[in-house]
């Protein structure tokens, strides 16, 4: 799992740093150009494309911290400070958005107009968008392949800045055709959109970190992979809940009630395995076993069963009663919050000790019950004895 993770994260690093460098570059150009083309909005938008920079930063940071491996701290992991960098992603889209309208809003009210720009503008704008919207489309697939919401937030902060090119270009094309407020309306627009998505990846990683359940439709595959199991009989008190790119799920896994607890955990483990194996999201998988549908009954029932201690007494005192004494034996308990079956597995001495008595296997079986009834946990009890 780790070295799944480290290959993830470097994946992530090598697309983030490759936008870096887009950013710096086309950051520069447009600052440059703008200032010799009399053009303000270049300018901005190449503060703009520089100010990514820190965000890109921000990402390499948040990556290397968010897989690393669990600690004694964190035991879980620490895929959730993907979660919290993709909230400051979102806030950082929303504050640009929100920036991108203000500003707009100021142009299309200004007194004065602009000085017209040149059309160098055009081409560094052009050049913006062509660069930007390709390190988006790149940075977008690399994220959903990861599944990655911080990835895939800074591939939309990518597509803002392409975006706001967009602006940039309408705005110097209007200018020089003479329709100068073209500039403010499409910057509204675009503020709007941009802001939104900022919204829809705060609200999205939001949910995750108050431990929001899956999508109904994930947890129904979920469900029906578990049951493909043989020897689960059913699935309940399912809870789900995402960590970054991870799954971590917990049930009760209901099997037969005289099962051996070694064969009922290794049902379980099966069953983790083919989660794992159908979806590559899973992380951590935490089931109990259960051999009764314990959701039909208060959790305070199982507690008023005696234990294996006291049991053992009253069933020693019956074989003593019949038998004058009590050999050797073992007892198998099963548990159900309303009562106890018994599987007594005889030695070779009790075996020896019917045959001194005169009893068949079959009678003493009888008598063992007809004694232990009068007890409000016991239900039923077996023999077993060895081979002849």
């Amino acid at each position: 799992m780790q070295e799944q993770l480290d290959q993830r994260r470097k994946a992530a690093e090598r697309v983030t740093l490759i936008g870096s460098v887009i950013d710096a570059v086309l950051g520069t150009l447009k600052i440059i150009i703008g200032i010799f083309a009399n053009s303000a909005a270049l300018v901005a938008d190449g503060l703009h494309s520089l100010s990514d920079l820190l965000t890109d930063f921000m990402v390499i940071a948040v990556l290397r911290l968010s897989h690393q491996a669990p600690d004694r701290n964190h035991p879980w992991g620490h895929a959730r400070f993907e979660t919290v960098g993709t909230v400051v992603l979102g806030l950082i889209l929303i504050a640009v958005g929100g920036l991108m309208s203000y500003e707009s809003i100021l142009r299309l009210f200004a007194e004065t107009r602009p000085p017209l720009p040149t059309w160098p503008a055009l081409v560094a704008a052009a050049a913006s968008i062509l660069g930007k919207e390709w390190i988006f489309q790149y940075t977008l697939r690399i994220g959903k392949a990861l599944k990655s919401d911080l990835i895939i937030a800074n591939a939309w902060h990518s597509r803002s800045d392409a975006l706001s090119s967009v602006v940039v270009l309408i705005a110097v094309a209007g200018a020089m055709l003479g329709v100068w407020w073209l500039d403010g309306l499409a910057a509204i627009l675009v503020a709007l959109l941009v802001g939104k998505i900022g919204w829809d990846l705060v609200a999205r990683s939001v949910e995750e970190l108050v431990d929001t359940a899956l999508p109904e439709s994930k947890v129904k595959e979920l469900r029906e992979t578990i049951m493909s199991v043989n020897g689960i009989d059913s699935v309940h008190s399912f809870k789900s809940r995402a960590m970054g790119s991870q799954s971590m799920l917990e049930m009760h896994l209901q099997v037969a009630p005289h099962l051996s607890a070694a064969e009922a955990h290794y049902i379980g483990d099966v069953a983790v395995l083919r989660l794992k194996d159908r979806f590559d999201d899973i992380g951590h998988v935490i089931f109990h076993i259960d051999t009764y549908d314990d959701q039909v009954y208060p959790d305070e029932n199982s507690l008023t069963m005696p234990p294996r201690a006291e049991i053992t007494q009253h069933v020693d005192a019956v074989i003593s009663r019949e038998l004058g004494e009590c050999p050797e034996y073992e007892l198998t308990l099963y548990y159900h919050p309303e009562y106890i079956d018994i599987d007594i597995k005889a030695s070779s001495e009790l075996r020896n000790l019917l045959q001194r008595n005169g009893l068949s296997p079959t009678d003493f079986e009888s008598r063992l019950a007809e004694q232990l009834d009068n007890q409000f946990w016991f239900r039923r009890l077996h023999l077993w004895l060895p081979a002849a």
